[in-house]
């Protein structure tokens, strides 16, 4: 794993807190799916650290899923994952455009959408 730290790595940490509040809980309940996502620093599948974002019990830990398969698996760059994050890119046009690449089921990809993710307010 490459030691520099990824700019996403501070996102899930705010993420966790988000989990953790009403409107995560709202989150969880309507979700209900496990993602994995494999962040690389500049290449996708190269150094890439993984996060589980569980929205059935409303948890953020870094590495890889262990119960079994997640329901989606998102592949990005550092800084895509930052705008598909942040809104500043839509994640269709990522996945088009390659700066998204996603395993698993595409119904369940598909619930992956910004609203997930904190407000970028400490940004």
């Amino acid at each position: 794993m490459a030691n520099s730290e990824l700019k996403s790595d501070n996102l899930f940490e705010m993420m966790k807190g988000h989990l953790a509040s009403d409107a995560g809980k709202e989150l969880t309940k309507k979700i209900g799916l496990v993602y994995q996502i494999n962040i690389a620093p500049k290449k996708m599948g190269i150094d890439e650290v993984s996060y589980v974002v569980d929205l059935k019990k409303g948890e953020v830990t870094k590495g890889k899923y262990e119960g079994g398969k997640p329901d989606a698996i998102f592949s990005f760059k550092d800084d895509d994952f930052i705008k598909v994050a942040t809104g500043k890119m839509n994640p269709q046009m990522a996945f088009m455009r390659g700066a998204m690449k996603i395993k698993g089921s595409l119904s369940a990809a598909q619930k992956f959408t910004p609203d997930i993710f904190p407000k970028p307010a400490k940004m």
